[in-house]
């Protein structure tokens, strides 16, 4: 089966790729470049099949479409998104390569698997609370989304599903085409026994009995949006409306006066929460 990797880059760490492409190297998939940065990447560039560079940023959602259009033409027949940050080996490729194939061949309905996540900040793995999971095999476990990073995605089914949805532009995209998918009929997998350690955000705090993330002050923008966007939806879980929509207020609180850079964050929050009303989408106005 021939398989393809798409990387999305964002000014990332050179040391890092490089680890990431070397075990890539070892299962000899073809490996895509896909460059939001301004500028463009100056090495490494040249040890890959294709490097696409956009320097305006095109948001995460059109790269991944970039990618997985360009190696659908190359002839890929599963494609594997991958983050910059992304924690790689062969032996975990060959893993849930594995998991994919067996998935492919017992179901004729898969949409794409990913690995069960690690989070890197308590090494703890990443359970479903509201959502509920059901192992179909010892080694599949059905699921309503998983994350971008690790997602195998069967090209086949994209092209009946569509594309990622450009217009969010991040935050939200890899659960959206989850939940698309699940209303055509597709299963989204997880692989049981494959594990990804996983970092999102920059940091983690306990507060209020809840954990929080904290990450960049402009991706409070795109959450709060597109949340807002999301849950008009009819084909978005209840529940993760609910949860969603009623963590806002509590959100911005935290946001606003315990994280740094307070007023910052409170400004993109209150824009998306006005664009989310008003139906704006895209990259942010400022």
């Amino acid at each position: 089966m021939n398989t393809a990797a798409v990387i999305i880059l964002y000014h990332p760490d050179v040391k890092h790729l490089d680890s990431m492409l070397k075990a890539l190297r070892q299962v000899n998939w073809p490996v895509l470049l896909i460059d939001n940065s301004p500028e463009p990447l100056s090495v490494l560039a040249d040890e890959v099949s294709h490097y696409i560079h956009n320097p305006d940023n095109a948001g995460i959602a059109e790269a991944q479409n970039q990618g997985i259009d360009k190696a659908i033409a190359d002839g890929a027949e599963a494609v594997l998104l991958l983050d910059q940050d992304s924690q790689l080996s062969a032996g975990f490729l060959h893993q849930l390569f594995d998991a994919y194939n067996t998935a492919t061949k017992q179901f004729d309905n898969v949409a794409c698997i990913g690995p069960q996540v690690l989070c890197e900040f308590d090494n703890k793995q990443v359970k479903a609370r509201a959502s509920k999971e059901k192992h179909l095999t010892h080694n599949h476990i059905l699921t309503r989304q998983i994350i971008a990073s690790g997602m195998m995605i069967n090209t086949l089914a994209y092209k009946k599903i569509g594309k990622k949805e450009s217009a969010l532009f991040i935050d939200g995209v890899d659960h959206e085409w989850c939940w698309r998918a699940k209303r055509h009929g597709y299963l989204v997998l997880k692989a049981a026994q494959v594990v990804m350690p996983h970092r999102q955000g920059d940091a983690r705090h306990r507060l209020f009995g809840m954990n929080f993330k904290r990450g960049a002050p402009v991706r409070l923008y795109y959450q709060v949006r597109n949340v807002l966007i999301l849950s008009r939806r009819g084909y978005v879980p209840v529940y993760w409306k609910c949860r969603h929509l009623t963590a806002l207020p509590l959100r911005f609180l935290v946001n606003r006066w315990y994280f740094p850079q307070g007023k910052l964050r409170g400004g993109y929050m209150w824009q998306g929460l006005k664009d989310g009303l008003t139906g704006r989408t895209g990259k942010i106005q400022k």
